[in-house]
């Protein structure tokens, strides 16, 4: 059988993939793996569960509480909720694990399910193999009193705005911000708290009907964002995506502000506090050179990972360090949070514009971002590619034309038979030429 769990949980079209039977299933692996199995005082397993609004999220988060609560799990029904939300709320109770239902920034006909340990940390790649695992095994019936109880967490969202008020540095009087909550998870609880910030708000994409989410909003759509921070004078706008765990911005001239400069940004301003651990920012392979570039000159080191916000985290936890993210948005602030969260993102991002006084645009001008270009190159023998004699004299080549000015980077795609190529130079043209140049020798010479 295929590996269930893929980059972030278990995620495909509802009711064709994600079934109610494999939710269920999944949940009493869950309740063994990352509950009973966890507790050597006989007490039940507590969980909480969240989840984004698109309608899936209905029969899913059903099954899931149905089969913890029949697997002996006491599990906390936290609603409508940002997966940051489900994290934070996992440790604030002191649960054992967590589950959010969400797929993100996918459309509205995907869901997806997402595990969350202890402390409310993303599971490693072991408990989720220990949870496929489990399904295979027979599953757990206590009877009696040992089955599980399911209530409402009533007071969910209102914890989480409270944690979120409390790692504000500063208020966010005077400023007019633009809100685009992607008819997701935040459409309740960002408002809220950029309202108790100070902030003056104008607010789009907030009312999801459980088919809207992400469809024309969000931080995948930035047009609708960029029209209305111009249209209503805003000194900036703040765009999450379906389940809040990322954020992307737009100065008051309706520039995109994208992940890798919100990184840039932040760590020269934890480093200014003196509050960021070690002067370093973890960012992944793919993060702009120019952000390496800005921090260098900000005495910032950058340690790289891999691509993807579970390989920033592992990063940031084995040097305890407290800054990391994605240029795709994803930031983690570890001193406030266990992975990305889009609402704290645009929060401190507000804060940090309040607190020097300069417009968003000049703080985003500290990175200068370099022309990147991308080709996938499909249907190709990606294993074959770093013995490659002909490819890898390509790259040296690019790699000697573009000296300090540029860099290439190839990436064998995690999951399909495809190479990702991508330069970065000083012009378009120039990663233009190169990108396609070495896409040619990748399929010439790892043809299948």
């Amino acid at each position: 059988m295929a590996r269930l769990f893929g980059t972030d949980g278990v995620r495909g079209k509802a009711n064709e993939l994600l079934t109610p039977e494999l939710a269920m299933a999944l949940s009493q692996a869950a309740a063994v793996v990352l509950g009973h199995e966890q507790i050597d005082d006989g007490r039940r397993p507590v969980a909480v569960v969240a989840k984004d609004p698109r309608i899936s999220g209905d029969f899913i988060s059903a099954a899931i509480e149905a089969g913890l609560a029949a697997s002996g799990v006491d599990v906390h029904d936290a609603g409508t909720l940002p997966t940051p939300a489900a994290a934070y709320l996992v440790a604030d109770l002191g649960a054992d694990f967590g589950v959010m239902i969400s797929a993100s920034h996918n459309a509205a006909p995907d869901n997806g399910i997402k595990f969350l340990a202890r402390g409310g940390k993303k599971l490693d790649d072991a408990l989720e193999d220990a949870i496929e695992a489990q399904l295979e095994k027979p599953v757990y019936r206590p009877v009696g009193g040992d089955v599980g109880r399911i209530s409402r967490f009533a007071d969910a969202e209102d914890r989480y705005v409270m944690h979120l008020l409390q790692a504000l540095p500063n208020r966010l009087e005077g400023l007019k911000i633009v809100l685009d909550c992607a008819h997701g998870a935040a459409s309740g609880c960002s408002p809220e708290v950029f309202n108790a910030a100070g902030a003056q708000l104008v607010v789009i994409g907030a009312e999801p009907d459980g088919i809207n989410i992400n469809d024309g909003y969000g931080s995948t759509h930035l047009e609708r964002l960029q029209a209305a921070v111009l249209d209503n004078g805003a000194d900036l706008g703040i765009a999450h995506d379906g389940d809040a765990d990322r954020c992307l911005a737009v100065d008051h001239e309706g520039n995109i502000v994208d992940g890798d400069q919100i990184m840039a940004i932040m760590a020269t301003d934890m480093k200014e506090r003196g509050i960021l651990k070690d002067n370093t920012l973890v960012a992944t392979v793919m993060s702009n050179l120019g952000l390496k570039i800005a921090m260098r000159e900000a005495g910032v080191t950058v340690k790289e990972t891999g691509v993807g916000d579970r390989y920033v985290l592992a990063g940031m936890r084995e040097g305890a360090f407290n800054l990391g993210g994605e240029q795709s948005g994803h930031v983690i602030f570890a001193d406030h949070a266990t992975t990305g969260d889009g609402v704290l993102t645009g929060l401190l991002i507000a804060a940090r514009v309040k607190a020097t006084g300069k417009t968003l645009k000049e703080l985003a001008s500290a990175m200068t971002v370099l022309p990147q270009v991308l080709i996938n190159v499909k249907g190709v023998n990606k294993a074959a590619a770093p013995q490659n004699a002909v490819l890898n004299s390509a790259i040296g080549a690019a790699e000697a034309a573009l000296g300090e000015s540029g860099r290439v980077l190839l990436r064998p795609s995690g999951t399909e038979p495809v190479v990702r190529v991508m330069v970065e130079a000083t012009s378009h043209d120039v990663a233009q030429a190169l990108a396609t140049s070495l896409a040619e020798v990748v399929s010439q010479e790892l043809a299948l």
